[in-house]
């Protein structure tokens, strides 16, 4: 399978999370994504989130990496990565039901099939994957497996 590699850079401006986003949706029209396809809107989400995360907590400048499939395949996984130039590790934090932020690592926890990061040169790459699975129905039972990362050691929730 052919695989669609792009990337964006961002600066250490808010105003990049809706480029990004917008730069994505583009990006997942030429390689067989429906923009109604639950995994584009998850996909986005994410990216909202890593950016976000980039922006707001580093304040350097980052790149946005998307591994797509190139063509309109029935499975397989799509790569979300964001670069930035910050040694600070990612920390997920606990956020209470009255905080405004806190929920980024845990909805991409949530969401992602995979994630994890690891250092990179002077800063690090965090990282998710979504697996696109053919839609559930009475022969084909949905993608089933999901074994939740972080800093590449598999963990079960409780």
């Amino acid at each position: 399978m052919q695989v669609l590699q792009v990337q964006l850079e961002i600066r250490p401006d808010p105003a990049e999370v809706g480029r990004a986003r917008r730069w994505a949706r583009s990006r997942l029209a030429g390689s067989g994504i429906g923009a109604d396809e639950s995994l584009a809107e998850t996909l986005i989400l994410l990216v909202s989130e890593l950016v976000t995360n980039a922006v707001v907590h580093t304040g350097c400048p980052a790149v946005l990496r998307l591994s797509l499939p190139g063509t309109a395949a029935e499975t397989a996984t799509v790569r979300l990565e964001v670069a930035d130039r910050s040694a600070q590790a990612p920390v997920p934090r606990w956020a209470d039901g009255e905080a405004t932020g806190g929920r980024g690592l845990a909805l991409v926890d949530g969401l992602a099939d995979r994630w994890g990061w690891s250092c990179e040169g002077t800063g690090k790459r965090i990282w998710c994957e979504l697996d696109r699975c053919p839609e559930a129905g009475p022969a084909t039972p949905a993608c089933t497996g999901r074994t939740p990362t972080y800093d590449g050691l598999a963990y079960e929730a409780v």
